[in-house]
């Protein structure tokens, strides 16, 4: 079983910035796939960004080029840094990993709120 455990988030002004990290506690987190997921108020889960095992990464359209996802093995974490904040990112940001078994696997979320 894996518990995945986020922080870094909370309120910013438009065009700020925040770092969300999500730490991994059982598992493998080597051979994990690891991703960031978010919900919009009233809206369906997306993806944002996601790593691979072998640190392949993607983004979404509308985070590209702002946002950065990265992984420390060392220490089983992964992160989200994000730049240039604007309402449209308000959301709760879920912690999302992928086993090697293809078992899937979420953090509890937390809250993103962009002040405009």
């Amino acid at each position: 079983q894996v518990q995945l455990v986020e922080s870094g988030g909370g309120l910013v002004q438009t065009g700020g910035s925040l770092r969300l990290s999500c730490v991994a506690n059982g598992g493998d987190f080597r051979r994990s796939d690891m991703a960031w997921y978010r919900q919009p108020p009233g809206k369906q889960r997306e993806l944002v960004a996601s790593i691979s095992m072998t640190t392949r990464t993607q983004y979404a359209a509308s985070v590209k080029g702002r946002f950065t996802i990265s992984r420390d093995n060392a220490v089983n974490t992964m992160s989200l840094q994000m730049h240039d904040l604007t309402p449209e990112d308000t959301a709760v940001y879920y912690c999302n990993a992928r086993s090697f078994f293809n078992v899937e696997f979420w953090g509890q979320g937390i809250q993103v709120t962009v002040g405009s």
